[in-house]
């Protein structure tokens, strides 16, 4: 933890140094803002990062685990997801979840921002792809993504600064398939560079993104965007655990009032506020806060998790599939779009990732209920160890306001504030996507010649992606923020994470997370003179 310099007034509080938190700080930075940021979490230990160690699989999971429930940091907080299909995903640190993330950078397609206008159900999206693009190429620049151009899936325009990530037996074996099936493929986007790009190393294929990468070759924020942030003076606080956005007498955010790690208590005050925690940590402010821009009772609600199915295939011959990016080799989006004759709206993306080592091919994830510890096992590692490719399977997921967070009445974390309490089903139009994805996953694999498969319908501890908590919209009296990010109760109190997405797409989060971040971080340097702050 280090304290912020003075007790003066900064520009801007932004809470959380995840993805959102960091490309807003760094941009107010390059503008000039006078900017602080509170990280409940610490630096990530890549010493720590087992991926190169002989004992990767087994040690991994202290340090880089995903669940807080589990992993239990003191800069975690719970949560109380026991009235949830689906166990939420966190990881509290500099860069957030992207230390963590599999990397799978996907922009969201035209149809994700008109579902309503589309297909008659949830919103509409206050903004259009085509008005993001622009930011979702300024990032894929600053992430150092990879991918190729031309994706006919999506409409023209930049591709990622990087050349993809080879395809490897495996994805030239699926991607034959889809070739005689007549289905979409491409070279999977991905935030892994491929080659040196700034603070970045080329990857080794280690299959380890999930676990903080030893190498260097993830662009987790922590490596492209902090440095640069605090060398333009942004002062990051590690450490420092958000309790309350403060009002002053004239119904304009203060600032935030935290507490350091030894329990000390502070308050930065700052001309504006901007909530980067994710769709869990910001709506558990806000109702920490007193239920702070909630005239419409919709802070917390309509949260959207991402239902998650695995159909993994069994081959004969050695597919190389313990290692490679985990990220992915290939996405195919050949059924995201809404077809009225399947029996459900919207679709879902698929990845197809490597499998893992010895001991991942034993576990749930990414297996499912198919245990093989008992008589068999080594024939059934045998079988799985590199002769296996799984495609994962993201469904769109509809907003439904019974699906929220609350605080919990009784659990807190370590500093006694109230925890998080998740309260979540997944819908019955989810539910038919899966099924049918995980049908068509299944003859995407027997086409490229696997003698087995096995799925893994829903997953449940698989809620990486958060969204919806606080939603953005043109109507004060339908949503919580406007399209730029601004609360409509508190006009210096901003929400740029994933909270504000009006509906979940079918696609990973981060890159339309930065993108929209960087778009409504624009649009506050470019409003700074009409900006309300306090006196």
């Amino acid at each position: 933890m280090n304290t912020p310099p003075s007790n003066d007034r900064v520009d801007a509080c932004v809470v959380g140094a995840g993805p959102a938190g960091a490309v807003a700080a760094r941009r107010l930075g390059q503008a000039g803002f006078r900017v602080v940021v509170l990280e409940q979490g610490r630096w990530p230990d890549y010493s720590r990062a087992r991926a190169a160690k002989a004992d990767f699989e087994i040690n991994s999971g202290p340090e880089w685990g995903w669940n807080p429930n589990v992993r239990r940091l003191e800069e975690d907080y719970p949560v109380e997801s026991s009235d949830s299909d689906i166990d939420v995903l966190t990881y509290n640190a500099v860069g957030g979840g992207s230390v963590i993330y599999a990397a799978q950078w996907e922009r969201n397609l035209p149809s994700d921002f008109r579902v309503r206008t589309l297909d008659g159900v949830a919103d509409d999206w206050p903004l259009s792809y085509e008005e993001l693009r622009p930011f979702y190429e300024r990032v894929e620049v600053d992430f150092g993504v990879s991918g190729l151009a031309g994706d006919p899936a999506f409409p023209p325009g930049a591709g990622p600064p990087l050349p993809p990530v080879p395809l490897g037996r495996m994805g030239r074996r699926v991607a034959e398939a889809h070739n005689r099936l007549g289905w979409h493929w491409w070279p999977g986007p991905n935030a892994i560079a491929t080659r040196r790009y700034g603070a970045l190393r080329p990857c080794v294929q280690r299959a380890a993104c999930l676990f903080g990468c030893a190498d260097g070759a993830k662009s987790s924020v922590d490596l492209t965007h902090w440095p640069q942030a605090i060398a333009l003076g942004v002062h990051l606080v590690t450490g420092a655990r958000a309790r309350r956005v403060v009002l002053g007498p004239d119904g304009l955010a203060d600032g935030v009032e935290w507490v350091d790690r030894d329990g000390g208590e502070h308050l930065t005050r700052a001309g504006v506020v901007v909530l980067c925690a994710n769709g869990i940590g910001t709506p558990r402010l806000l109702l920490m806060s007193g239920g702070l821009a909630n005239s419409t009772g919709l802070v917390g609600r309509r949260l959207m998790l991402h239902p998650f199915g695995v159909v993994t295939g069994l081959f004969e011959d050695d597919l190389d599939s313990a290692q490679g990016p985990w990220g992915q080799h290939l996405h195919s989006l050949e059924f995201y779009e809404t077809d009225a004759a399947r029996g459900f709206v919207r679709g879902a993306k698929w990845g197809l990732q490597p499998t893992g080592g010895p001991l991942s091919v034993t576990r749930p994830w990414p297996w499912g209920d198919h245990p093989l510890w008992g008589a068999g096992f080594h024939q059934g590692v045998r079988a799985r160890l590199g002769h296996s490719a799984m495609w994962g399977i993201i469904a769109e997921d509809l907003p439904e306001e019974s699906n929220r967070v609350v605080l919990d009445e009784t659990l807190t974390d370590s500093d006694g504030l109230p925890a998080p309490k998740i309260i979540y089903r997944v819908g019955e139009n989810s539910r038919r996507i899966m099924d049918f994805h995980l049908a068509r996953a299944r003859d995407s694999l027997m086409e490229a010649g696997a003698y087995d498969t096995i799925t893994a319908p829903q997953i449940r501890g698989t809620g990486w992606h958060q969204l919806g908590t606080a939603m953005m919209g043109t109507d004060p009296a339908g949503s919580v923020v406007d399209p730029w990010g601004r609360t409509h109760d508190v006009p210096n109190l901003f929400v740029f994470d994933g909270s504000v997405w009006p509906t979940s797409a079918g696609m990973n989060p981060t890159a339309t997370i930065a993108a929209l971040s960087l778009r409504c971080t624009e649009h506050l340097i470019t409003e700074r003179g009409d900006q309300k702050v306090p006196a």
